[in-house]
């Protein structure tokens, strides 16, 4: 055995995160604009003003918008249980360079990829747009971008969201249908 001891290799997600930063992470204006999605996505409240915003001026689509609004805070919301269940720390490792202040020391799965998703799946589905494929993605890498997350933490994050917006469209499915049913019922009388 050797008197000198071999630097222990970096975990895998350690090593992804220092990959991130020293690419795409090293440019301040893409430092800047992760910031400015992680200030957005904070406790879901972009995505609650984004519905907010829709409810106010689309009134024929009022359930839906609220939808988004539920889907995002209930998908946050699960996301805080998941973590003071798992518990898992942020990344601490030295080469990982820290460009955001968060709320908690709390890691997976991310909140802001949580309802990021849920928000862009009912957005997607309400306007008719590809959002999901515009919107996740970026979200995903700015949490990597500012270290505050491993990968495993946003992937997660993503299919817990992708999760919760399936429960509100199987709920708007229902409350569709049961609408359907009584109208059916009032034509036949």
């Amino acid at each position: 055995m050797s008197a000198f001891a071999e630097p222990a290799a970096k975990p895998p997600e350690v090593a992804i995160i220092n990959a991130v930063q020293a690419t795409i992470g090293a440019r301040p204006e893409i430092v800047r604009a992760a910031r400015g999605m992680s200030h957005f996505g904070e406790h879901a409240l972009g995505w609650i003003g984004i519905a907010a915003a829709g409810w106010l001026v689309d009134k024929p689509r009022r359930a839906q918008w609220a939808g988004v609004a539920v889907g995002a805070v209930g998908a946050h919301a699960a996301s805080i249980v998941i973590k003071r269940v798992v518990r898992r720390p942020r990344p601490n490792d030295p080469s990982v360079r820290i460009n955001v202040g968060t709320p908690s020391k709390l890691s997976f799965p991310s909140s802001h990829a949580t309802s990021t998703t849920a928000a862009a799946v009912l957005l997607g589905r309400l306007t008719g747009l590809p959002l999901p494929a515009v919107l996740v993605p970026p979200m995903l890498l700015s949490r990597v971008v500012l270290g505050v997350h491993y990968p495993s933490d946003v992937l997660a994050g993503s299919a817990l969201g992708a999760a919760s917006a399936g429960v509100v469209l199987a709920a708007e499915k229902r409350r569709e249908r049961r609408g359907e049913r009584h109208e059916r019922r009032g034509r036949g009388r």
